[in-house]
């Protein structure tokens, strides 16, 4: 049984799985992430971190926070087995958690090279967008937009 709950990215529940989720990154693109998640704000209620329990194991992670009052953005998503659709679980209830703080769209980046991401995010209904932000300039970034 999957289950989706909100959690503290700084609780020992979640820690594993954002540690599983940055040496991931690091071994495929040479780079953690970790330095994209330095703000977070766990008082606020427009912050949502949530990981995926598969039984009773952390199977995946996904956040979403504030970029304005109508826009947030989809950070550490990542689901430690593929092809059981706890990415699209983690998704749709972060989208749904995104609908009640009365955003109007969802953005996120992730990296050109990481193919999986962007065919996931693409099936999921988003779509590429400029680079926003500080990944404006960078080649290796792609942004992806959806319209709640």
């Amino acid at each position: 049984m999957l289950t989706i709950k909100i959690s503290d990215p700084n609780a020992p529940e979640a820690f594993a799985i954002i540690e599983e989720l940055s040496q991931n990154l690091y071994e495929r693109f040479g780079s953690d992430g970790k330095n994209s998640f330095t703000d977070w704000e766990s008082d606020n209620p427009k912050h949502v971190f949530v990981v995926a329990v598969l039984n009773t194991e952390i199977v995946g992670c996904g956040a979403i926070r504030p970029l304005s009052e109508k826009a947030g953005e989809v950070k550490r998503m990542f689901a430690k087995y593929p092809g059981k659709n706890i990415g699209q679980a983690i998704l749709s209830f972060l989208e749904s958690k995104a609908k009640e703080q009365h955003y109007e769209e969802l953005v996120l980046e992730t990296r050109v090279k990481n193919q999986e991401a962007c065919s996931f995010y693409l099936k999921s209904n988003y779509r590429r967008i400029p680079n926003y932000g500080k990944y404006a300039n960078r080649l290796d970034a792609v942004c992806f937009q959806k319209t709640l």
